[in-house]
């Protein structure tokens, strides 16, 4: 630095005393009269020690002069040395008082202007150090409030782990914030479904057409919903791509990239968040990405979390159903193979008797009853003792209708026009078990020739439809005998056990319609209670 300079050069050059004294008599022009006002003391001198006449008229003349020497000493001092020393404790003060600009009034201080540029460099300095010293507390600053930020975003999603109705809604929630967080133009947050294929979740700042497209793009081919690698922070490209599978510009701006952050726990890629941001993006942002990583990991926790309770759910009403099939086999099933055993015995014992034929109707009636009755308790073992599918209600459907056409004959259609979506255990069981009793009723009373079995949605909730061409049946009637449309009475309890909404239509001769409405995402109230 200038002052650092200055000591260098002053060190190089020594200090003399009595030299720095010289130049400054000098610099002031108090050499000559100071060498007057020494001839005068000793005219004066020599006039009191040898008094005569022209003596006394020298020394008078040299009093006059060395009055007049000491008066132009004296106007040298003050105005080169304690003006500009007066001028300079002035100009200090108010550098003490750290007024802009005071350091440039050191101006004209003649013998003093080398201790005033001294003085100018260090105020120079103290002010580049003032300066470094605030732009350090400003940093410091916006570093605090950086945390202060991320320890409140930190915050809430550990919050909204526990109070968040759904997955679906909290991850919802913080596709807004994430969004905001980076100053995003549009994000996107896709889950991974345990087949591997990602569903759409939401989006925000995109056109509706363009997320139908982004829904029905294949995944290797959108950037939006792909993660180049696992356990990487961020996935910097270029929107352009994106553009381009599309067929058109996603943004006004060429400029834009996309951040990917991965939804991971363990290893394990479980979704996906994708904010498409103005360039420069956030990689040169270490405090962003460590915050990103961090939610990236928390919700991926959470994700990990909800599934593994559904799993635990399954695995609980697997173990239930199967002891209720165990005791159905043990008390039931025994009875109604042992009435089976009765009724044969009876009709070999009676096959030589002499009984009225309306007697063996309704011995072959009863004998009929019973092998229905057996082999529908034997249905309802198998389908109890049959494992949940894991992959979710549309595997179990198609599975369902492919063995329902196989066993009974008639042509079953199967079509799912929905994207993927999850359901919690119970409500899937209870879908299943619907879908099982409408096709039950079809084989037994329809007399159908074909049925279609379609899931689709219809606004904001899906739809469960099962419909065939049969004969129909008429609305049940008021005070009708209690074991008369049992089946329809179980259905609507399991479409309430799931808040859902159950709708059958039919009429004789034209077939029946049967329709649920269910929401997914939605834990049923009873299961959150």
């Amino acid at each position: 630095m200038r002052i650092g300079g200055a000591r260098r050069r002053l060190s190089a050059e020594g200090f003399d005393e009595g030299r720095r004294v010289r130049a400054l008599l000098v610099a002031l022009g108090l050499r000559a009269p100071l060498l007057v006002l020494l001839g005068a003391v000793v005219l004066a001198a020599l006039a009191v020690l040898a008094p005569t006449g022209w003596t006394r008229a020298l020394a008078l003349g040299a009093a006059l002069l060395g009055a007049a020497a000491l008066a132009l000493v004296w106007r040298r001092l003050c105005r080169g040395l304690l003006a500009p020393l007066a001028r300079l404790e002035q100009s200090l003060s108010r550098v003490c008082q750290g007024e802009p600009g005071a350091s440039e009034q050191l101006r004209d201080l003649g013998v003093l202007a080398p201790i005033a540029e001294d003085i100018r460099d260090l105020n120079a300095e103290l002010t580049d150090l003032y300066e470094d010293m605030d732009n350090r507390v400003a940093r410091q600053t916006r570093r605090l409030a950086q945390k202060t930020a991320s320890l409140k975003i930190l915050y809430d999603v550990a919050a909204g782990i526990h109070q968040a109705e759904s997955l679906e809604a909290l991850l919802l929630r913080f596709l807004r914030v994430l969004k905001e967080m980076v100053n995003g133009r549009a994000a996107t947050v896709r889950l991974v479904q345990p087949d591997g294929s990602r569903r759409l979740v939401g989006a925000i700042g995109l056109d509706d057409d363009l997320v139908r497209e982004q829904d029905m793009a294949p995944v290797d081919l959108c950037l939006c919903g792909n993660v180049l690698a696992p356990g990487e922070i961020l996935c910097d490209q270029d929107a352009r791509y994106c553009a381009r599978i599309y067929g058109r510009r996603m943004f006004a701006s060429s400029e834009i990239e996309v951040v990917t952050v991965p939804l991971e726990y363990r290893d394990e890629l479980l979704g996906v968040y994708s904010i498409f941001v103005d360039r420069p993006g956030v990689s040169m942002r270490e405090d962003i990405m460590d915050l990103l990583f961090t939610v990236g990991h928390h919700l991926g926790m959470a994700i990990a979390k909800q599934r593994s309770d559904a799993e635990a759910r399954r695995l609980s009403i697997v173990e239930e159903r199967s002891a209720l099939a165990h005791e159905l086999h043990d008390s039931l099933a025994q009875t109604l193979a042992s009435l089976r055993f009765q009724c044969r015995m009876l009709a070999d014992a009676l096959v030589e008797a002499p009984i009225p034929a309306p007697a063996r109707t309704d011995l072959a009636r009863i004998r009929n009853g019973l092998d229905e009755a057996h082999t529908e308790l034997r249905e309802l073992l198998a389908s109890f003792r049959a494992p949940l599918d894991r992959r979710g209600l549309v595997p179990a459907l198609a599975k369902l209708t492919e063995r329902f056409g196989g066993e009974s004959g008639i042509h079953v259609l199967f079509q799912n026009d929905t994207r993927p979506f999850e359901l919690v255990a119970a409500a899937e069981l209870q879908l299943l078990r619907i879908a099982q009793e409408s096709l039950a009723n079809i084989r037994k009373h329809a007399r159908a020739h074909t049925v279609r079995v379609l899931l689709t949605r219809e606004g904001a909730r899906h739809v469960l439809l099962i419909e065939d061409d049969g004969v129909g049946f008429s609305a049940p009637v008021d005070g009708a005998h209690p074991g008369e449309h049992i089946g329809l009475s179980i259905m609507e309890e399991r479409a309430r056990r799931i808040d859902a909404e159950l709708r059958i239509e039919s009429e004789p001769g034209e077939g029946t319609r049967v329709e649920v409405l269910f929401d997914a995402g939605r834990r049923p109230a009873w299961e959150t209670d």
